[in-house]
């Protein structure tokens, strides 16, 4: 099938390439005219892993392309999918801005050539479909079209597997014919037995919604627990792995930390806890995931200034990790961008290393000393804290570390590592939710 998406970032660059690799033949489109131009030469604008061979490999068969304009593409596509960014509203009310998407809607319309099937792919509020289709046919009232919602649910760092080997995939649709066509865009998937949950539009948005509100509640809940494990002396680590072994809850996002960070949980908990709030029916339970959310980032720094003794003051901290997770580069939201300014506003320098993630910390903490070898990073160091867990700082060596330190403070926001073997290793170690 012709499929064209438009929006070349995170969401529309994965899910195009992913589509290619069907055998679809899909054209890629966006506004920014450097990263087309940069996408046609197999310049990846993300750090995602295989993303950039299989869009050589694609490219390379001449079934993905990339291109600003979409006049040509869009006449013969049986299915756009729109794939913009929907961030918090620069308003500060929570909600999601949906500017760019209703931006495409106008943009398409009038290029609508055959009957086609526009889709919602793009994070968005609960009506968002039906006023796209308001909009298009508005401004195109001859257009043969019809809506589909099918919200994506890619984990940064593994999208590639989320894509081609997913738990499910979920389409809103208004129409048999709309159906027709997703279930032939995702027959590979369909083939090989996975879920594929058909819903009406409405339903199908709010799922992606209540997905990522219930998975941040899980993290808020156990960050609760470790720091009641802290008060205590229980030990989360332990913990969670009890709960987990319960098959009704399990063991993914389990693990206690500085908190949820990234593209979807914080700006998906807080559009939905607006969406709810504006029908008259609030959830309190997002509510305060929310408010723990802003609350376990702030007890990180105490957590961390305790540890230096009650002041962070003229000491130099060797920070190991800056995205908000492993295997992506993305700093969004990430935790390090509220813990490491509030350190260094009472007089702390720090000096950072990331795999990944340094080139867009650089633009957001310009302040900060950035260094590519975790070991250079340690050097005369008075306390190490490990905010992200990469591979990378999870066989560190020790030794080497505590020679190059001139403190002995590891403050493992992970816990990645065990507090005994690192407290005979010499180190003051400090966990999350273990003593």
């Amino acid at each position: 099938m012709k499929i064209v998406i438009v929006g070349s970032g995170y969401v529309g660059l994965v899910s195009g390439t992913c589509f290619s690799e069907f055998g679809h033949f899909v054209t890629c489109v966006d506004k920014d005219e450097q990263k087309i131009e940069n996408l046609k030469k197999g310049v990846i604008p993300i750090y995602e892993r295989e993303l950039e061979n299989m869009v050589k490999k694609n490219v390379k068969t001449g079934r993905l392309s990339f291109t600003t304009d979409p006049g040509k593409a869009l006449a013969e596509a049986d299915a756009v999918f729109i794939a913009v960014g929907t961030p918090t509203s620069r308003r500060g009310d929570g909600y999601a801005d949906l500017t760019y998407v209703y931006a495409v809607a106008k943009e398409i319309a009038p290029l609508i050539k055959k009957y086609t099937v526009i889709v919602d792919k793009s994070t968005v509020p609960v009506g968002t479909a039906k006023e796209v289709k308001r909009i298009i046919q508005e401004v195109n009232p001859q257009a043969d079209f019809d809506m589909a919602s099918n919200p994506e649910f890619l984990r940064e760092g593994a999208a590639i597997d989320d894509f081609m080997h997913p738990d499910r995939i979920v389409v809103g649709v208004e129409s048999e014919r709309a159906k027709e066509v997703l279930k032939e865009i995702y027959k590979p998937l369909y083939l090989i037995e996975t879920p594929i949950v058909f819903t009406d539009l409405q339903t199908a948005e709010l799922i992606k919604y209540a997905s990522n509100g219930f998975l941040a509640a899980k993290i808020s809940f156990i960050n609760e627990i470790a720091n009641l494990c802290e008060a205590i002396g229980a030990n989360v680590v332990d913990l969670a792995k009890g709960m987990g072994l319960d098959n009704r809850i399990g063991k993914k996002f389990l693990h206690a930390g500085p908190g949820y960070g990234g593209s979807c949980f914080p700006k998906d908990a807080l559009a939905l806890a607006r969406i709810a709030q504006e029908h008259g029916s609030p959830i309190r339970v997002i509510e305060t995931v929310i408010e723990v959310n802003a609350a376990q980032k702030a007890r990180m720094v105490g957590k961390i200034r305790k540890a230096l003794g009650g002041s962070e003051a003229g000491k130099t901290l060797a920070v190991l990790g800056l995205t908000f997770k492993p295997e992506t580069d993305d700093m969004r939201d990430a935790p390090a961008l509220m813990i490491l300014p509030a350190l260094m506003e009472k007089g702390a320098k720090i000096t950072a290393t990331d795999p990944h993630g340094m080139e867009e910390a650089k633009k957001i903490m310009p302040e900060i000393s950035y260094v590519a070898d975790p070991y250079a990073s340690v050097e005369k160091a008075d306390a190490v804290v490990l905010m992200t867990e990469w591979n990378e700082y999870r066989s560190l060596d020790l030794k080497k570390i505590k020679k190059l330190m001139k403190g002995n403070v590891f403050v493992d926001l992970r816990n990645v590592y065990e507090p005994e073997a690192m407290r005979q290793a010499g180190f003051a170690y400090v966990g999350v939710g273990r003593n």
